[in-house]
């Protein structure tokens, strides 16, 4: 009995092609409870690893360090803006040798699953998508729109060139191919599903194909004829049992277990237990259910190819290390060790497991100085005009920094804003820093001093990783709004790109000595006696990118809490190697770096850019005993509630949530205001919060200023992500001198339910609360 049979054969119709023109090969097929290899059940123990992440000299001992841990099988993405970086100009060559990898893969042992896209996530810039889609204003990505199914269908018979030849039906080692990633978590169209199954049928691959989605999201876009997987990173039962809602028959198999989680910028490491691991493999083991760990080896996202998870914007970083069995640096593991004996106990009749590779050495360095730089703004290149700030789109820029400059008359201080800043921005007035705005906190207006003169306005905006998961997916990169000071449009603007390749980098004009100040590209030389990998240490440095003999390592930032970077032995050589360096914000401590034989992965820095949090560890406000000016209960109405209360002198107001309209822990409040002795608004001007029991800034925006800073969107949520502290919920806000208050107002968030008040006490006082 074959998995649904009239599904499998809907699907063999697709992608089967006339016996007469099959070459020799092997047979891999879906039955009813078990993965088929020739007609024999077979577990697919796999582990996911990029090429892309891996420098090519290094792929086959990765891959065999891969097959001696236990997998029989490697699950690999492929990476759509690496093999099309300019549409129609593929580049199937040297580290974008896919077919190669592959070829590896098989002398190594291993079977493959074929991930290609279009769409990847994985932590990629843009979760694999090239940039110059977004060059086409009206796209809209991941769904039937002519214009990007056309691209897509381009690639993937580019894909279908290069690797269909290398299927199982035709003796190479891919076994499966999987439509699209995880699209349940995006949208429910089934039909655009069904567009790229057909485009990979075109491209020529006549395996099985299939989806993966989590568990929740599976019903969204499962199609009868494409076979399913699920992904999780615990509780295997549930997760099955969720697949086999929508698949009632066929092989049990996880697309996607998490031995650890990845990195972002400014946020804790994250690790995985592998105690957890060893339990959940072993279950699935015992139960013959199919996996593909993700990640076995994370490997690194070399030069700007790190991505970004949004709402709310956080960049990821340059290591990949995922707390993956196979390190960075392809060195074993614990995980590894215990992976290895667990997956002895499970082998197929007959099969043994090869010695473990020796990896490659991993060394320390003497201290390098960085004795050349060359300023930034010596090195802009060429100049456009344009009346508003242009897109790096629009200029025909994939990445890296673009300057906008222009002339402001002399003036008094002001608000600058900067609409819709992507995504980060050091702003200089006559060449003196005066401020930075940062997307991750929302951040898009500053202070501008007072101009005795006409000045020069710089505004130095650097592009981290474009989104690649969530509905932010849309992620053009630049200033994409209007310029104002006040309420007047600023336009008139010289712009100048610099994208950070290497054909900038090997053009810089490096002078001897140190630099005046300000952002520059360093240089430095050293020695190399021995060739081995290292890890830079970059904690005396601010934020900045390096490169070692043309070679883009990646970015670096002292908020950590990546604080190395990877650099393979293979890309140095003996005798004299260069690393140049850019120090974007001019804040190194110190221009010097040195090789350890360690990553050091989850070391934070002091995050400036970071709202402040509004309690201090251990503080918590006392409210018993004193009387509340006002109490009561609000509607699920969406606009305004008021409350009034009789005349009262106050400085410091206290809003105490009790409970909320939905039964869950948080509060959320998108605004709040207040009336005074005339019934009329006080301004928000000088008013600031001075406390609030607890906020989310992880998961999202959630700071609690938001609920006074006049944006309706914007919202105070109480704390989410690793803790969820229940009601009471707290708010005390320091109106900036006494007052007289008749009542307040307060507007629900406006985009979901969630946290939106029921009950209420609202408590003033002419001094600081107690505890406060």
């Amino acid at each position: 009995m074959k998995f649904l049979s009239a599904a499998l054969a809907l699907l063999l119709s697709l992608c089967t092609p006339p016996a007469s023109a099959a070459p020799a090969g092997h047979r891999f097929e879906i039955g009813a409870q078990d993965f088929l290899y020739d007609g024999a059940p077979i577990v697919i123990r796999s582990g996911e690893m990029h090429f892309a992440r891996i420098p090519r000299e290094y792929w086959l001992q990765r891959l065999r360090m891969v097959r001696a841990m236990g997998c029989n099988t490697v699950c690999a993405y492929l990476f759509w803006n690496q093999l099309e970086p300019q549409q129609g100009q593929f580049d199937f060559t040297g580290q974008n040798d896919v077919a190669e990898y592959v070829r590896l893969a098989q002398q190594a042992g291993l079977h493959v699953i074929l991930r290609p896209g279009p769409y990847a996530c994985a932590e990629w810039e843009f979760g694999g998508f090239p940039w110059w889609l977004l060059q086409k204003d009206e796209i809209k990505l991941r769904t039937r729109d002519p214009q990007y199914l056309l691209a897509v269908r381009a690639y993937l018979a580019a894909v279908g060139r290069e690797l269909a030849p290398l299927q199982v039906t035709h003796g190479g080692p891919i076994l499966m191919v999987q439509v699209e990633n995880e699209y349940g978590s995006y949208g429910k169209d089934k039909d655009y599903i069904g567009s790229v199954r057909d485009a990979l049928v075109t491209a020529g691959f006549d395996v099985p194909l299939f989806t993966c989605d989590g568990p929740s999201q599976l019903p969204n876009d499962t199609r009868p004829e494409i076979f399913s997987v699920v992904n999780f990173g615990g509780d295997p039962q549930s997760a099955f049992d969720a697949l086999r809602k929508v698949r009632p028959e066929g092989p049990l198999m996880c697309g996607e277990y998490y031995p650890g989680w990845f990195d972002s910028w400014g946020s804790a490491h994250h690790t995985g237990s592998t105690e957890g691991v060893l339990k959940d493999l072993g279950w699935m083991l015992e139960k013959k259910a199919s996996f593909s760990i993700y990640m076995v080896h994370g490997g690194t996202s070399f030069g700007l190819s790190a991505g970004a998870n949004a709402p709310p914007f956080r960049p990821q970083t340059t290591s990949y290390d995922y707390d993956a069995p196979i390190d960075e640096a392809g060195r074993p593991t614990s995980k590894f060790y215990a992976l290895r004996l667990l997956f002895q106990r499970y082998l197929a009749p007959g099969e043994t497991l090869p010695e473990i590779p020796p990896p490659y050495g991993v060394t320390r360095t003497s201290e390098i100085s960085l004795d050349e730089f060359a300023p930034l703004f010596e090195e802009l290149g060429a100049m456009r005009v344009s009346e508003r700030p242009l897109a790096f789109e629009a200029m025909n820029q994939p990445q890296g920094l673009a300057l906008y400059r222009t002339s402001l008359a002399a003036g008094p201080a002001g608000k600058l804003l900067l609409e819709n800043l992507h995504d980060l921005c050091w702003v200089y007035l006559d060449g003196r820093l005066v401020g930075t705005l940062d997307r991750r906190f929302e951040q898009k207006e500053l202070d501008l001093p007072e101009r005795k003169n006409d000045a020069r306005l710089d505004l130095l905006v650097e592009a981290m990783g474009r989104v690649n998961y969530g509905r932010e997916l849309h992620d053009r990169k630049g200033i994409l709004g209007t310029v104002s000071i006040g309420n007047r449009e600023i336009t008139g603007f010289e712009i100048f790109s610099l994208p950070l390749d290497s054909a900038e980098i090997a053009s810089l004009r490096f002078h001897r000595g140190t630099s005046r100040g300000g952002p520059a590209f360093f240089r430095g030389h050293f020695e190399m006696k021995d060739i081995a990998d290292t890890f830079l240490d970059c904690r005396k440095l601010s934020k900045g990118a390096v490169w070692v003999n043309g070679h883009a390592l990646g970015r670096y930032w002292h908020i950590g809490p990546q604080q190395t970077l990877y650099l393979p032995g293979c890309w140095l050589r003996k005798g004299q190697n260069e690393i140049v360096v850019l120090d974007v914000d001019g804040g190194a401590k110190s221009l010097t770096l040195r090789g350890l034989d360690r990553p050091i992965l989850d070391q934070l820095g002091d995050d400036v850019a970071r709202p402040t949090a509004h309690r201090k560890a251990g503080q918590k406000l006392v409210l018993d005993g004193l009387t509340p000016v006002a109490k009561g209960s609000f509607t699920p109405a969406l606009d305004w509630h008021s409350a009034t209360f009789a005349p009262t002198q106050t400085r410091y107001v206290a809003l105490q949530t009790l409970n909320g309209l939905v039964a869950e822990p948080w509060t959320t409040v998108a605004e709040l205001a207040f009336t005074g002795a005339d019934g009329a608004e006080l301004p928000l001007a000088g008013m600031s919060v001075v406390y609030a029991d607890c906020e989310e800034t992880e998961g999202e925006n959630g700071n609690a200023s938001n609920a006074i800073d006049g944006d309706k969107a914007t919202f105070w949520h109480t704390q989410w992500q690793g803790a969820s502290p229940a009601y009471p919920h707290v708010l005390v806000i320091d109106l900036g001198a006494e007052r007289t208050l008749t009542g307040f107002k307060y507007l629900p968030r406006q985009d979901a339910p969630h946290g939106r008040v029921k009950d209420f006490q609202l408590f003033t006082s002419l001094t600081p609360f107690p505890g406060q």
